[in-house]
Parts: C-alpha cells; structure tokens; sequence
C-alpha cells in the first residue's frame, strides 16, 4: 500500500548555495498526493510545486523544480532520495525559502528523521513504472540509460583527475534497505577548484568542510575524511535516487549512469516518458515491492552520522 509520514518532521539548516537559513518540514498526505513543495515564504499566488521530472529546470549543480508561476525550489536531490529510499510516496513539504536546507551534505539526516517517526499505511495500492525496452541518453561528457530490470537497481561509473577521487564504480540492488545502509551518509563532494569558481559566482556560500567533501589533486580537506573509500560514487549514486524519484512512482528497472549528474539523468527522464512503448504503469503486488527500496528497514541500519 501507498504511504506518508505518521506526523510533521522538521529540519533546520543553511541553503548550500545561497548560504541563508532554511527550515523545511515533511507533512503527511493522502494518497495518490506524491510529493510536492509549498512555499511558505510567499502569501500570494501558486506556491505548490510538483515534484516532479517535468517541472526541473535543469542545472548542472543542483536539482530545481519550477511551477507554472515561476515559484521555485532547488536542491532537491537529499530529501527525494530519503523519501523514495526510506518508501515515502506521498507528502507535502513546507519550506521557508528557495533552497533546500544542505544539513551534513547527505540524506542520512532526512532518513533518520523519517525512520524515526515512521511511516502510516494508507489504503491505496503503490503504483510503479515498469521498464520495458531500454532507453539511453547521451551527451559529449557522458550517457545514462533505464532497462528492464526485477526491482530497482543501479550501476554508475565516475572518473576525475583529482587523485582523492579518481576512477570509480559501483554497482547495487537497492532492496532491503540498501539505499539507507550504504549510500544515505555518503556527502556531496566537490574540488578546491571548483569553490573557488562557485564563490566568485556567488554560488555555494552555504558550502563548508562539515557538509561537503573537498578535494585537491589528492588530499581530501574535510576534516574526518571520508566515510566510504568510494564516498563519491555512493553520492551521485544518491542523486539519481533522488531524481529518479522525479518520475512520481517507484521504477522497476535497472539505472546505468557513466559520469551522469542531475541534468542527464532529467534529460533520461524525458527520454523514457517521450519513447512509446518503453514503460507501463502497474500495481505492485508483495513479491515486487519487496524489491524496491524502503522495504525492510530497521533503525540501526541508519549510518552512526545521522
């Protein structure tokens, strides 16, 4: 059955790139609502904003949505990866600005609070977008395809010259609450470099050492260092949990991703809808949902970070 969120959950943070506080709070909803974003900080006009792959507007940096009205929210990704990770299908999340609070640079917060205060059963059947033909976008720095698969699961490949990062690849299913175990603590990262580029752009300025990974050439500068030798793929391996969630129901399918960000895996999302005969939508029975993510979970499985 379809769910939400047993009571109001509120978190309290920085925006990552405006740098300016920013509360956001997770309400239940009833079924068949999906996700979306209101914005409390305006009294006038539409402020309800579809979470959803056909209200992004695309951007290399962050995942943003966009109503009809101009009314926006970015930095979307965390919070949409907890709540497709943890089985969250249906919730209306009130936020006090344009951006999403960045908290540590992970999910593993929006996940422990979720986890923490449960999910409520509601009485509608979840509904899932069944891969049928595999379908592939490229672009001249990389490709991200969808193909059949039996639940949800993911393989992804990155390569950067900085020594700290790397080549790296990853493969999982994401059943059984994989997602909450091995890649929800996992933190954006990005280069020494690419800080110095944003901040004269006057972009990241909510951006510290305490909630993203920074690199240079091959020493890691968070304090700490990092949680996972292959902490960065495990992070855009989040992302496109998160951005696939835009689709509006779970996928059953396998996700490939080969230096893939938020703006391929949208432009896939477009892709697969606009293909005749690459989907289907159907109702999940107990065997299915039992291979997509959030089924399974236990609260010692959230990371020590949270």
């Amino acid at each position: 059955m379809q769910t939400t969120v047993r009571a109001p959950i509120t978190f309290d943070g920085t925006g990552l790139h405006s740098g300016r506080p920013a509360r956001l709070t997770i309400r239940p909803a009833g079924a068949d609502h999906g996700v979306r974003f209101r914005r409390t900080d305006i009294s006038l006009g539409d402020t309800i904003v579809p979470a959803r792959w056909d209200y992004v507007e695309r951007s290399p940096l962050c995942t943003r949505i966009v109503n009809d009205a101009g009314v926006a929210v970015q930095t979307i990704e965390h919070v949409m990866a907890a709540l497709a990770g943890c089985g969250v299908y249906n919730a209306l999340i009130d936020i006090d600005g344009p951006e999403v609070p960045i908290l540590d640079g992970s999910a593993a917060p929006f996940v422990r609070g979720i986890l923490d205060c449960g999910l409520r059963r509601l009485q509608a059947p979840v509904r899932a977008i069944e891969i049928l033909t595999a379908v592939e976008v490229q672009t001249a720095t990389g490709w991200a395809r969808l193909s059949p698969g039996r639940g949800l699961s993911m393989g992804f490949h990155i390569a950067f010259d900085d020594a700290a990062i790397g080549t790296q690849v990853k493969q999982l299913d994401l059943s059984n609450g994989t997602f909450v175990r091995e890649l929800s603590d996992s933190r954006t990262f990005c280069r020494q470099s690419d800080v110095d580029a944003m901040h004269a752009q006057g972009l990241a300025l909510g951006g510290t050492l305490e909630n993203a990974v920074v690199v240079d050439g091959d020493r890691i500068l968070s304090p700490g260092g990092l949680r996972h030798s292959d902490e960065a793929v495990r992070h855009k391996m989040l992302d496109a949990v998160g951005d696939l969630a835009l689709a509006g129901c779970p996928i059953i399918g396998h996700y490939e991703g080969h230096k893939a960000g938020h703006s391929m895996t949208n432009l896939l999302l477009h892709a697969l809808f606009e293909t005749e005969g690459a989907t289907r939508l159907v109702e999940v029975d107990a065997g299915t949902r039992a291979r997509l993510p959030g089924v399974n979970i236990q609260p010692e499985e959230i990371p020590a970070v949270a």
